[in-house]
């Protein structure tokens, strides 16, 4: 069964409800010499407690979307096939653009609220640069299938999880899709298309998004083939100026870090209570090294970029998680970078899923005005030169099956 599924969390709850009343039943019935009564009603009692423990974690997993499966959970999950060297750009000198277009299969995603507001979609992805391999999920705005947008190019938001984290989080417990459907469709935000991969690559441990020879290239996975594949099946805009990258926790950290160190592939990025130093999250492989510890610290690369990154950052964060560090890069940022800095009272909450999701629609307004894009009802004309070459093209020999853009 899912560890998620609804069959296990219904079989948790037959055990815990079957655990509760067997010592109500049997307590006094139990025979035996008394060792062996002891022993019973010991078992009896540890039963429940097991019961009780695992049914109130899988609630909180459901609920928080902490470990998509079994192997998230156990640590037996990996999703790196190969980790070359690919040098500081994270393309190991391999021309992107030039790629043949690869058609991906796309099927329903499965579990709490993938089928709302149109439904999110899920393909498997073979990283052709990174080496990774692992899922994604789209989500398409409510213009896209209409006839008046046929030809038009949207922006794109990549989304991050903290960690651990799920990459369907976003939609299946912050809801993103479900608040901004009806503000997309009533034209008081942008349409863009949202993409949510997986960040949970090695066992047991966060890669900070980062490119670490011979373990995992998560940076590449995220910056480049993510963004390539969403290209070659989706009319999405071309970088920069049509992406953003948005993460809460663990992936507001990658957010912030991959907006400035790649400004020519992102024009802005959202952390939600995230964090500069790597160390923060205490099993980052980055936070791990001094090097590398410094080397993947965002308030690092704006100090010592050659010139500063033409990025735009809204970073949230209540005092003593995400505030201060928001606040250090507020004031390191010079122009063109542009830094919005939102203090969250105490009252709002904590380091949870109830202080982040009240933040989606405010964070989106702001990219809406950030990247450009401008806010058009459903039914109406789309703004602006319609963007042809956005459409995907054919897909490349032996590739599967055909696109769902």
């Amino acid at each position: 069964m899912s560890l998620t599924g609804i069959p296990f969390l219904c079989t948790l709850a037959v055990l815990a409800a079957l655990a509760l009343a067997l010592p109500l039943a049997l307590w006094t019935r139990v025979g035996g010499p008394r060792a062996v009564r002891a022993a019973t009603r010991v078992l009896m009692l540890f039963f429940a407690q097991v019961t009780a423990v695992a049914l109130v974690f899988t609630l909180v997993n459901n609920s928080n979307q902490l470990y998509d499966s079994w192997s998230d959970l156990l640590g037996t999950g990996d999703h790196v096939r190969e980790a070359a060297d690919l040098g500081s750009d994270g393309t190991g000198g391999v021309a992107v653009e030039r790629l043949p277009k690869v058609a991906q299969t796309f099927t329903p995603a499965g579990g709490p609220g993938m089928r709302a507001a149109g439904g999110v979609r899920v393909t498997r992805l073979d990283g052709r640069v990174s080496g990774v391999r692992a899922e994604v999920y789209v989500w398409l705005p409510p213009q896209y299938d209409e006839p008046a947008w046929r030809d038009h190019a949207f922006p794109v938001v990549q989304l991050l999880p903290g960690y651990p984290g799920s990459a369907k989080a976003w939609f299946g417990t912050l809801d993103v899709h479900e608040q901004l459907f009806p503000l997309m469709r009533s034209g008081r935000i942008a349409p863009f298309i949202l993409v949510a991969a997986r960040t949970s690559l090695l066992p047991g441990a966060d890669t900070g998004c980062a490119n670490l020879p011979g373990r995992v290239n998560a940076e590449s996975w995220l910056s480049v083939d993510v963004p390539r594949m969403v290209r070659d099946n989706f009319r999405a805009q071309a970088a920069p100026d049509g992406w953003a990258v948005a993460g809460y926790s663990a992936g507001g950290h990658c957010a912030t870090k991959l907006a400035l160190a790649h400004p020519d592939r992102y024009r802005a990025a959202v952390s939600l209570s995230g964090y500069n130093d790597p160390a923060a999250e205490r099993t980052a492989l980055t936070g791990r090294d001094p090097v590398l510890r410094e080397a993947h610290n965002p308030l690092r690369l704006l100090r010592e970029a050659v010139a500063p990154p033409k990025v735009s950052l809204y970073l949230s964060g209540q005092r003593g998680d995400g505030h201060e560090d928001a606040t250090a890069l507020a004031r390191a940022a010079t122009p063109p970078t542009s830094v919005q800095v939102v203090r969250l009272p105490r009252s709002a909450g904590g380091h949870t899923m109830a202080l982040w999701r009240p933040q989606v629609i405010p964070s989106f307004r702001w990219l809406t005005e950030e990247l450009g894009a401008q806010p058009v009802p459903s039914g109406a004309t789309p703004p602006g030169p319609r963007n042809a070459a956005a459409t995907p093209g054919a897909p490349a020999s032996g590739t599967a099956g055909p696109t769902a853009g």
